[in-house]
């Protein structure tokens, strides 16, 4: 065997070589610790085979006058040192792999080409004797003359390195830098991208990433920040709008009680003052229907507590009463005499803050419309109350015993002090009668309810439209 080795070492080592080759490729890339011992076994086999042949990659081949068995060696010499050198980046690689951050792989790349680096100036001079500290030498000039050309490419290399010891994200985070906003694909060793809201791929250089203000909105894991702004028009008492935005933070159940929403004056004008809302929801998927779902509470809001925009001077104002009943899509088949009508049936009713309103089982002699404030609905569970819902302006309760006999399924309780309208229900069933359009939207609002109620108790979502509780609440 010994003398099969002395004879064929070339054969043997360009077949060692080989089944790492394939083994690498047949062992699956999951299976890491596998992978780096089959490499690391068949590297000191590799090494064996030099020994065996008389051969040390720390010194020349030993037979000058045998031309052929010296380029042996020597090739057998100068694959020792490649072949270490990736075995030692493959194992490096495995520990960048357990450490589970998304730098792993451009710290990988980086000390993978410092120790080729090495290896071949290793090899140029334990192998092939060449004078390394001219090499050297020559290779400094040419590095600098290289960095100069190169200097972006380094800087944006040097500060992937930065952005991947530090990791301010992750793959998979939300950020911000300089304005554009996206979802982390990749970062390697030039570049970060970002998928954008709409879709687009954005290329953030390295060196741009590790010099710009950056916003993490996946950090903390648990709270991401939602916020609206809105201009209103200066004459408007600042205390009417804060508490206008303060109720509708209230209305969104997504956002959190703690941090605590705030309200506050952002800028200002002679003209304008502009007021920003701002609340914190748990999961970073949901800030989008967050902040729509507030926007829409905050013009509701603000045009309950009478901050008008774009008002016509040549339309004589209308009640509260009648701009409620514009909102609520029951009635949005009645003409506007028909709603003017009832409007004047209206009569306005004052809650204080955490009062029932409607209990469970219980019959109203009314239809109710939210004019102000927030109500919450929330349904039985033994002898527990779950929220279901927040209802704001425009919205209704109290539709139990106008289309059926049923009692009320849900209790309403008002979460900050409200003004609600009270329409007689035998008015309401004659619109039934001349409107078959109201008694379908009854018909439809109340069995989504009752959908919504069932799926909560069984904690499964129903199969109903998409688009959650509160927007069909006023439906």
């Amino acid at each position: 065997m010994l003398a099969f080795i002395q004879s064929s070492p070339l054969l043997l080592g360009c077949a060692l070589i080989l089944l790492d080759l394939v083994l690498w490729q047949l062992i699956p890339i999951q299976r890491h610790a596998w992978r780096i011992s089959a490499r690391l076994v068949i590297f000191l086999l590799f090494s064996s085979v030099l020994m065996a042949a008389g051969m040390s990659p720390l010194q020349p081949p030993p037979w000058p006058d045998d031309v052929s068995r010296n380029l042996m060696a020597t090739v057998l010499a100068i694959g020792w040192w490649l072949f270490g050198a990736r075995t030692v980046t493959v194992v490096f690689g495995l520990l960048l792999v357990a450490r589970g951050s998304h730098g792993g792989r451009l710290l990988q790349d980086v000390l993978g080409a410092l120790i080729f680096l090495a290896a071949v100036v290793a090899a140029a001079g334990y192998v092939l004797q060449l004078p390394v500290k001219g090499l050297l030498a020559t290779s400094g000039v040419m590095a600098i003359v290289i960095g100069l050309a190169l200097q972006s490419t380094l800087a944006d290399v040097f500060s992937g390195i930065v952005l991947n010891t530090t990791r301010p994200y992750q793959i998979g985070d939300s950020i911000s830098i300089d304005g554009t906003e996206g979802k982390v694909l990749d970062i390697d060793w030039r570049a970060t991208r970002l998928l954008t809201g709409t879709g687009s791929l954005a290329v953030i250089p390295n060196s741009v990433a590790a010099k710009a203000r950056l916003l993490n909105h996946s950090r903390p894991a648990d709270v991401h920040g939602v916020s609206i702004s809105v201009v209103v028009p200066a004459k408007v008492r600042p205390k009417r709008v804060f508490d206008a935005l303060e109720k509708a933070l209230q209305g969104v159940s997504a956002i959190l009680a703690t941090p605590k929403p705030k309200v506050t004056v952002k800028a200002s004008t002679l003209e304008s003052v502009e007021y920003e809302a701002s609340g914190f929801v748990a999961d970073a998927g949901a800030k989008g229907d967050a902040r729509n779902q507030l926007f829409d509470l905050a013009h509701r809001h603000l045009e309950a507590s009478g901050v008008m925009w774009n008002v016509d001077l040549a339309v004589p104002p209308r009640s509260r009463q009648r701009e409620v009943l514009d909102e609520v899509r029951v009635f949005r088949s009645l003409s506007d005499e028909e709603r003017d009508a009832l409007s004047q049936r209206m009569t306005a009713v004052e809650y204080l803050a955490d009062q029932v309103i409607l209990g469970v089982g219980e019959h109203s002699d009314h239809l109710l419309v939210i004019g102000s404030g927030v109500v919450s609905a929330s349904v039985r569970e033994g002898d527990k109350l779950l929220e279901a819902g927040r209802m704001g302006p425009g919205e209704v309760l109290g539709i139990e015993g106008i289309i059926d006999e049923e009692d009320s399924l849900a209790e309403f309780r008002t979460l900050t002090s409200c003004v609600l309208y009270r329409i007689d229900k035998e008015q309401v069933k004659s619109c039934l009668q001349q409107r078959g359009e109201v008694q379908t939207a009854l018909s439809k609002l109340q069995r989504f309810r009752r959908q919504s109620r069932e799926s909560l108790l069984l904690q499964k979502p129903a199969s109903i439209k998409k688009g959650g509780f509160l927007s069909w609440l006023h439906k």
